[in-house]
């Protein structure tokens, strides 16, 4: 096959084509059927479950066992991204972890809460989750590889836009299969029948990006026991060149501050609606819910563009200060919220700046880079910021709801976040500085 240039558009599309392949997980497993799935594994009022040798509560299980995830993430994506640079292949990199992803959500088929069945069953949770996350190193470092400057605000939105539209269409496909069912047990198997949906799904359309994307800078190296240190030293190398680019590092500072609020309020929606609004009964919680994602994701398509056309015309500091404004009031908002329609409108306003924030802030960081082939070790960077955040948001949210005993609290304290990421945003240079 001929290599595809960088900047054309068949690769651009490409390398886009791999977020309709794998936002079908975020939006089926991390975000609607599988959470209420789990919910519904428990007949109980008291909603506890046993493993590892301690009683957990249900939701904190899968929040302990997420937050792990992550971590793991943060500290093996530095040195998996330095072995991709070094031994220039980082699209094995990217199959590797989209087929173990592929593979853990059909294994949640087989998910199981009995003593005998729930440490498998966490790991192929486990194996979903870090398969997304893991798989988003390498794809988030193709971006200034596959696209040019200028390209790369509206690639990385289209990429957003794809993936919102084919996880809405795959969500669909499920719900017909679940809402088509009328008993409990015949809905819960058809359940299990979506999570394989998402596996396949996964990994059939990622196809088309891995025939397109290229290999990668190929060195000719091969893997030793050195390699993987040397991960860490082209980490260490890359935090000396962003301390000598004082516009790159304050973006970083300010990326990882309301990335942090961001990302936990994505990961916390559900379990807010489902404890703080008044649905009125369990059908109508559930169908609620459901239908506050899909609006979600419907919205964040059109988030997504109007904020590439905003960076286009202000800047992309300055609409990331405006979208970061926004997610600030909402936090204010969501405290006083009680009723299902309080709940949809706030949905509409996540998903108006959901994706917005994320395609600008990926393609933001990706303009600021400095000239070099070592983009990979750079988005780790990135990717460890958010994951760290991630890991540090969810549990300053978790220890406010612990001691206040209300959602509202933490979900309100996040406004303290995104105050911060607007400061530091104001903080960064317009052009680079350099040895500063």
């Amino acid at each position: 096959m001929k290599t595809l240039k960088k900047g054309s558009q068949k690769l651009l599309n490409a390398w886009a084509f791999y977020d309709w392949a794998n936002s079908v997980y975020t939006l089926t497993i991390a975000s609607s059927i599988f959470p209420i799935f789990y919910s519904s594994l428990f007949l109980s009022e008291i909603k506890n479950v046993q493993a590892f040798g301690i009683e957990f509560k249900s939701t904190a299980l899968i929040t302990f066992v997420t937050a792990f995830t992550f971590l793991v993430v943060a500290f093996t994506s530095p040195i998996l991204s330095g072995i991709a640079d070094y031994v220039g292949n980082k699209k094995n990199f990217l199959k590797f972890f989209c087929y173990l992803g592929s593979a853990g959500c059909i294994g949640l088929y087989w998910f199981d809460i009995s003593p005998e069945g729930i440490h498998l069953s966490l790991l192929f949770y486990f194996m979903g989750l870090i398969g997304y996350w893991g798989s988003l190193v390498f794809y988030n470092s193709y971006l200034p590889d596959i696209a040019f400057e200028e390209q790369q605000d509206a690639i990385s939105a289209k990429g957003f836009s794809m993936g919102y539209i084919g996880s809405v269409l795959l969500l669909i496909v499920n719900l017909v299969m679940v809402m088509g069912q009328d008993e409990g047990a015949a809905k819960m198997q058809m359940m299990r029948y979506s999570f394989v949906t998402v596996g396949i799904w996964w990994a059939l359309f990622s196809q088309y990006s891995f025939y397109y994307l290229p290999k990668g800078t190929s060195s000719g190296h091969k893997v030793t026991r050195e390699v993987v240190f040397n991960g860490l030293k082209e980490l260490r190398l890359v935090w000396k060149q962003l301390k000598q680019d004082l516009r790159l590092k304050r973006y970083l500072y300010a990326f990882f501050v309301f990335s942090m609020a961001v990302q936990t309020i994505m990961l916390v929606a559900v379990y807010f609606g489902e404890e703080e609004i008044d649905w009125g009964g369990d059908s109508e919680k559930t169908m609620g819910l459901i239908f506050s994602i899909l609006v979600i994701q419907l919205v964040a398509i059109l988030g997504a563009y109007l904020t590439s056309k905003a960076s286009n015309k202000y800047g992309n500091i300055k609409t990331l200060i405006a979208v970061n404004c926004i997610w600030m009031c909402l936090c204010f908002y969501a405290y006083f919220m009680e009723t299902p329609m309080q709940f949809y409108i706030a949905a509409s306003i996540v998903g108006l700046v959901m994706g917005g924030i994320q395609a600008l802030a990926r393609s933001t960081y990706s303009k600021f880079l400095p000239e070099t082939e070592d983009t990979t070790s750079f988005f780790s960077f990135y990717d460890v910021a958010e994951k760290i955040g991630i890991v540090i948001g969810m549990v300053i949210f978790a220890f406010i709801d612990q001691i206040t005993g209300s959602m509202r609290n933490g979900i309100l304290f996040l406004f303290v976040f995104f105050l911060a990421g607007i400061i530091l945003l104001f903080r960064v240079p317009k052009n680079r500085i350099l040895n500063t």
